[in-house]
């Protein structure tokens, strides 16, 4: 059974021809970790905290995320002792929340079950979905069972992501994970682009191949041969400013006299 919370966000109108991009969300965790708490925060702002532990939906609603519209649709699903039947959302989901209680430290302990299962998923799967550990409760933070630092010791452990939120308290944050889980899918996507290689021409003829040419004596200077350059990139010719001034000297009573110059290529002169 499928629900949308709600009317479409204010900017996130699109032509009819243009699809609106797709983000699924599933929300694992133990029953009482606030999973449906989280989903209702979301979607209308409001907690609710009395709900049915056996109901398990999906929802929709259109957001604006990094100001890119997006149809988000977040699977609260109803596992009662752990996980099971995970198919359901595995093949589904293109990311995922793992929520404990702060106050529960079973809760805490389920979460690494569903870690685990995602992670074995994972290997066997061609794509990678993002994961996000989620500690939720943190108003109730005096009867606090699993320090922060635990919870960030699992996550680095499996490489997700990890926030501790209040869905009785905190929209701001609770919106931010959602779309921050949005941001992983998108950024997974790109990462999964191939690579085309980068080409670069330039619409020039190529001058000839070199070839040796002979210099005429003039006003009794040496003869001397150099070669013509060809070459693809002609940004490798020096400038005059850069280029070295190279003196050729037929003999010791010939230097005495200026001979003409003679310009053998772009920054190079022979006198």
């Amino acid at each position: 059974m499928s629900s949308m919370f709600g009317k479409p966000r204010a900017g996130g109108e699109r032509p009819p021809q243009s699809p609106l991009a797709e983000c699924n969300v599933a929300i694992l965790g133990c029953r009482g970790a606030g999973k449906s708490a989280l989903t209702v925060k979301f979607l209308t702002k409001r907690f609710i905290s009395e709900y049915d532990p056996n109901l398990e939906d999906t929802y929709a609603s259109e957001e604006l995320v990094d100001q890119q519209p997006v149809l988000l649709k977040v699977m609260d699903t109803a596992d009662q002792d752990g996980p099971g039947n995970c198919e359901r959302y595995l093949r589904w989901a293109s990311a995922f929340l793992v929520v404990y209680s702060i106050e529960d430290r079973k809760s805490f302990e389920g979460c690494q079950r569903y870690l685990e299962v995602l992670a074995l998923h994972a290997r066997g799967c061609q794509r990678r979905c993002p994961v996000l550990l989620l500690g939720n409760k943190l108003d109730m933070q005096q009867y606090r069972q699993v320090p922060a630092a635990e919870g960030m010791s699992l996550a680095s452990r499996f490489g997700c992501l990890f926030y501790e939120v209040s869905a009785c308290q905190d929209f701001a944050g609770v919106q931010h994970v959602f779309h921050e889980a949005v941001r992983e899918v998108r950024r997974q996507a790109e990462r999964s682009l191939p690579i085309r290689p980068l080409f670069i021409t330039e619409e020039r003829p190529c001058l000839p191949v070199a070839t040796p040419v002979a210099l005429p004596t003039r006003h009794g200077l040496a003869s001397c041969t150099f070669n013509t350059l060809s070459t693809v990139n002609c940004k490798e010719i020096p400038s005059v400013a850069q280029a070295k001034l190279v003196t050729v000297k037929s003999s010791r009573a010939q230097s005495k006299r200026k001979a003409p110059t003679l310009t053998l290529l772009k920054g190079f002169k022979i006198f």
